[in-house]
């Protein structure tokens, strides 16, 4: 994809993923507007030449706020990256916290479903455009130490599948981009004891590495793994099995009107 001109909005910008996508796509010539509830972000913004909001995601109006900011600013929408995402941190049990568990849930769940719904209007008026999801691998694979994060991400993955041969049609392309651990802020807490363990650490270059790939790929309703020393590529989902009429036979079922 030829960057040069375009107009890109990434959430969860001020560091990490976000702000290696954010960098990388400015130099290609995007305008850029970094959403983030982080202030560091006016410096990326002020370093690439783009535009800070701030924006914290659980919030639908901020999103609502993000978009427009993209279209006053230069003129529309071309890519939005719904980004921004938090570690959960703990399981049910003793140690659940119904506040916590609404404001991860908020940030990684709700916050791609409010993007998203933000984000549709200015891509259709720009005649099509890219949705991108950060997921992860914990959205495609049991994920035992986190298992509230592994749902939201998995709402997340289940999301872009639907939403992808929706808009098609309106050459909208969704995708999510689904990485292993990496070095960002997100894994602080448990760095030492991955790689004590011998658990590879993705660069935050090698998952914006794959955020090309899905943008370059022409493919939508995908969700690409990231995993240490490997190409990224769609997961191969496998459909589970269709019904069948009572007496065990096949059933023609119709598409609905």
């Amino acid at each position: 994809m030829e960057f040069d001109g375009k107009v890109v909005l990434v959430t969860g910008a001020a560091g990490g993923i976000g702000e290696g996508l954010v960098r990388r796509w400015a130099g290609r010539g995007a305008h850029v507007v970094v959403a983030d509830v982080d202030e560091r972000g006016a410096e990326v913004a002020a370093d690439v030449d783009g535009v800070f909001v701030r924006c914290d995601v659980r919030d639908p109006a901020a999103s609502e706020r993000a978009v427009a900011t993209a279209v006053d600013r230069f003129g529309g929408l071309d890519v939005a990256v719904l980004n921004a995402g938090i570690a959960t941190g703990f399981g049910l049990g003793e140690d659940f916290d119904v506040d916590r568990y609404r404001a991860v849930m908020g940030v990684n769940l709700d916050g791609v479903v409010y993007g998203v719904h933000a984000a549709i209007p200015a891509l259709r008026a720009r005649g099509g455009g890219h949705l991108l999801a950060t997921a992860s691998m914990a959205g495609l694979m049991p994920m035992p130490m986190d298992p509230l994060y592994g749902a939201n991400k998995a709402a997340v993955v289940a999301l872009v599948r639907a939403l992808g041969p929706v808009l098609e049609g309106e050459r909208i392309a969704v995708n999510a981009v689904c990485p292993s651990f990496a070095d960002t802020g997100i894994i602080t807490g448990v760095k030492d004891a991955l790689e004590s363990a011998g658990m590879p650490i993705l660069t935050v270059e090698a998952v914006v590495d794959a955020f090309d790939r899905a943008v370059d790929s022409g493919r939508t309703g995908e969700c690409w793994w990231v995993q240490s020393g490997r190409p990224s590529e769609p997961f191969a989902f496998r459909n589970p099995p269709g019904p069948r009429s009572p007496d065990g036979g096949r059933l023609s079922v119709e598409p609905l009107d």
